[in-house]
This record gives C-alpha cells, structure tokens and sequence, in this order.
C-alpha cells in the first residue's frame, strides 16, 4: 500500500514537473518574441506610450482569459496583498528592462535577464536567511562575472543601459520569491492581471507626462501581436512557477537564450563577440549549478 501510494505521489511529480517545464519554456518563447516585437516597434513610437498601449491590450486578453477560467468572481484579489505587491513590483521591473531593451541588442537583454536565479539565491541567503554554501557564493560570483563579460564596461560602446537592464532584473527576482508568497487558492489568470493592469497604469502615467504621438496601422498590429504573446508569457511563467519542483523548472528559464539567439540573429543581425559568448556560457553553467545545488539541498532535507 505504501509502495503503491509513493508511486502515485511519483508520478504525478513528474507529471506537474513536465506541466511547469512546458509552460516555463512556453513562457520564455513568447517574451523573447513580445521582446522583439515592442523592440521593433520602438523605433517609430515613444516607449511609455507603446508599453502603455500593448498593456491595455494585454489586459483585455486577459480579462477574456479571467472570465473564460471562471475565475471573474475573484478580480477583487489584484488590489489586495501579496498578489498587488507582486504586481507592482513586476510593473516596475518590466517597465526598467523594456527601457534597457530598447537599447540593447536582444540577445544581451535577455542573458542579463538570466541572472535572475543567481540574485534569487543571493536574495534568499541575504533576506531569507537561507544557509548558502562557499561554492554556491562560487557560482553566484562566476555568474556576475559572466555579466561582466556581457555588459564589457570598459569596452568601445559601452552601453550604460545594460545596468538599467540588470536593475530590472533584481525586481523580476524579487517578483519570483513574491509568487510564492501568494496564497494558492488565488488563480493565476488573476495574479496574471495583475500584473498587465500595474504595468498599463505605470506606463500610462509615464507616457502622460512623456507625451503622445500618432502612430499607423503597422505599429497598431505589431503592439497587437506583442500583447498576445506577453499576456500568454504572463500566464505561462505564473504557472510554471506554480507547479512542480521550482530546482527542477527553474533551468528551463535559460531556454529564452536560445530563443533571443535565433530572434536576434533572424531579425537585426546580432551575435555576441568572443567575450560575450564567454560570459553567456559563464551564467548559463553558474546559473545551473545553483539550481542544481538547490536540487541536491532539497533531497537531502526530504523525510525518508
């Protein structure tokens, strides 16, 4: 009976483990491609209006989502608690990366944004007093000199925006250890709305002391696009953070790398110089040692 019941908790383990895993790299596909997309269409539009204008699409999405779900009677939820907290705090950090990003080549912006497991661990060891040991500090070190290589402060056409980008990043890591503070009873597309109704309102005081200018049919439609994939982006990494063993989904965040690569290259003709490779490989293998730390650590404190 025992060995049956163990099973049972094994398998649907796993099969909440491949849920997060899918929507987790689901999630990382559709920002890298809203990322492209709102990036493409700020050449032509001031970037508070136009983040101001895919939210509010973004929000009507998701409201169909909401209601489609169910889950219409629990809206009250975006103005309460952790879920409102969390909401803003995303609001913000999207807000500072989309900055960054209009200015960096995508592929840059994006292995920045794959330092947030390292600032998660370092967050949890600083703030939640959670025991790290000396070669995870190792790998939390290596991984923010791979930064470094990335960003090349030093080198010809330095681009301080890539600082902005890494400051975005801190409040997306923070918006991560937030999810879970939120109680489980509350339904993602509600968390989800959240979020798109903070960044539509940040934006759109912003773009109200920033000014406003006419735009065509082809920056309409490319906003138009972008709000799907960020409001499916929205939903996918809520989920996938809510389901499964976050040391087991957590890795598959770096599939936006490969995804920036192809969009980058396809798109503008990007491709990261020698230094730049280094430090990507750099994160990307510091990053995943500390996932897979958290694993092993996790294991070990699970009663037998």
């Amino acid at each position: 009976m025992t060995t049956a019941i163990g099973t049972a908790d094994t398998a649907a383990l796993l099969k909440a483990n491949r849920r997060g895993i899918l929507f987790m790299c689901a999630a990382m596909g559709c920002f890298v491609v809203n990322d492209s997309l709102v990036k493409y269409a700020s050449q032509s539009m001031p970037s508070a209006q136009l983040i101001f204008i895919r939210g509010i699409m973004a929000t009507l999405l998701v409201l169909l989502l909401v209601r489609s779900t169910g889950a219409a009677r629990r809206t009250g939820e975006v103005m309460r608690g952790w879920v409102a907290v969390r909401a803003w705090v995303d609001a913000v950090g999207t807000f500072t990366y989309l900055i960054a990003l209009f200015h960096l080549p995508i592929v840059n912006a994006t292995a920045i944004m794959m330092t947030s497991p390292l600032i998660i661990a370092m967050l949890a060891a600083i703030f939640m007093g959670e025991r790290v040991g000396a070669s995870r500090w190792m790998a939390i070190v290596l991984g923010f000199l791979g930064v470094l290589l990335i960003i090349q402060p030093r080198a010809e056409g330095f681009n301080a925006y890539s600082l902005v980008c890494l400051f975005g990043t801190l409040l997306m890591s923070v918006r991560d250890l937030l999810t879970r503070r939120v109680p489980a009873g509350v339904p993602s597309t509600v968390i989800t709305l959240a979020t798109a109704l903070a960044v539509t309102l940040l934006s759109g005081g912003v773009s109200a002391v920033e000014g406003w200018q006419a735009f065509g049919v082809f920056e309409f439609a490319l906003l138009a696009m972008a709000s799907v994939f960020l409001a499916g982006g929205y939903y996918g990494i809520v989920v996938g953070m809510r389901h499964g063993e976050m040391s087991v989904i957590g890795p598959f965040r770096y599939s936006g790398l490969i995804w920036a690569l192809v969009v980058g290259f396809a798109v503008w003709g990007d491709l990261p110089n020698t230094l730049a490779w280094l430090g990507i490989g750099l994160l990307t293998a510091s990053g995943l040692y500390v996932v897979y730390s958290e694993r092993l650590r996790a294991d070990r404190h699970q009663p037998q």
